[in-house]
């Protein structure tokens, strides 16, 4: 098994790369990667240099893995800036280390592909190997995998990593009719709450606009860019996108892309970008001129909820926090990162803290499950 690195992803061809990867995660696609890329949003000036890995059998491409060498944490959304300060504290380098993840992007998926018939763990022993020697050569401190499936985890965990717990907020459609029929799951009280802010979005004169990609006009992308800066700018940082590459997935993957709208008079006042997925809507971005009752609720899950119900998708993924969610229907769900460190008296550290901080994630998950507003939890909930 050969593995070549890739420091620009259109050194290999689109079609390719799809066909191993499949169409059902977008975060996946050679397009929303190479969007990123040739809109500078990841660069290596940005402190994410692309060195994805190809595995080939015989000359044919069997394996891919998304590859950045990182020069710091942001964007990442798993926090391991405590690691780091430990390395500097103790006179060494935490700085490069590699990152297979999707840039900016807390979401849940396949973090790399293998063509059927071959081996996953063959082609993923193969990468381990690579990156092992390259990192002792190089100086590079580790290697971490973001959100990877739960079934990738174990994957890695058996080849060695040491696996960190998360704990994030998702929806399900249990083949709800429509929007009524999954309020009537809740109790009073919340179903009530839930009633009253979309009402209030109403009340205030704001009209709601589902607009599908290939439907989504430049000034809508320019006014849902400037909703989407403005979030940042109130949290007193920089966006990590920019209009280019918004711009660029438009075109190569409308079809994967729900903007919805929010419309006061003859303005737009607040916008929320979602990605669609073979069976899951994955919400992302999210901003607004001013400030609305309710509006945030509306866009960024009422309207996602009603989608997935319409289009029988049967989960909805709003991304990374957020302990509102739960009220408004949002279930706790375990996510995963694997980590290796070069330094076996880091790597021994880091695992005994992984197994302590285990065991709060799954005290945090239980607890939040004790606050879901449905009637009945059920077994499925559990």
């Amino acid at each position: 098994m050969d593995v070549i690195p890739l420091d620009d992803l259109d050194r290999i061809d689109r079609a390719v790369w799809n066909e191993l990867t499949g169409d059902g995660y977008p975060f996946l696609y050679h397009e929303f990667l190479t969007a990123l890329e040739h809109s500078g949003s990841v660069s290596p000036r940005g402190g994410w240099r692309p060195q994805h890995l190809l595995a080939l059998e015989n000359g044919r491409p069997v394996g891919l893995l998304p590859l950045y060498r990182k020069s710091h944490s942001w964007g990442e959304y798993v926090f391991d800036q405590q690691w780091a300060d430990a390395y500097r504290h103790h006179g060494l380098a935490y700085y490069p280390k590699w990152l297979t993840s999707i840039p900016f992007t807390p979401c849940q998926g396949p973090r790399w592909a293998v063509a059927p018939g071959v081996g996953n763990e063959t082609v993923l022993t193969s990468w381990i190997e690579y990156l092992q020697d390259r990192a002792e050569r190089e100086a590079v401190s580790s290697w971490h995998c973001l959100f990877p499936r739960p079934d990738e985890a174990e994957t890695l965990r058996a080849l060695g990593m040491s696996i960190r717990e998360g704990v994030q907020f998702q929806w399900f459609n249990r083949e709800y009719r429509d929007f009524s029929d999954f309020l009537d799951t809740m109790t009073a009280a919340k179903r009530k709450m839930v009633k009253r802010e979309r009402r209030k979005v109403e009340e205030q004169g704001i009209v709601m606009q589902r607009v599908a990609g290939a439907d989504i006009t430049d000034e809508q992308w320019q006014a849902f860019y400037r909703f989407y800066t403005a979030t940042y700018i109130k949290h007193h940082s920089q966006p990590y996108l920019n209009l280019d590459f918004f711009r660029e997935i438009a075109l190569t993957m409308p079809q994967r892309i729900l903007l919805i709208l929010a419309i006061n008079g003859d303005r737009y006042v607040g916008a929320a970008l979602s990605l669609i997925g073979a069976d899951t809507l994955y919400g992302r971005y999210w901003g607004c001129d001013e400030e609305f009752s309710g509006l945030h609720f509306e866009a960024c899950y009422y309207q996602g909820i009603d989608y997935c119900i319409a289009n029988g998708l049967s989960r909805f993924d709003s991304g990374a926090q957020g302990e509102h969610k739960i009220a408004r229907g949002f279930e706790p769900i375990t996510t995963y990162s694997a980590h290796w460190l070069r330094d076996p008296g880091f790597a021994d550290a880091v695992e005994r803290f992984l197994e302590r901080e285990k065991i709060g994630m799954q005290r945090y998950k239980l607890t939040a499950q004790g606050y879901l507003p449905f009637k009945h939890a059920g077994p499925d909930r559990q």
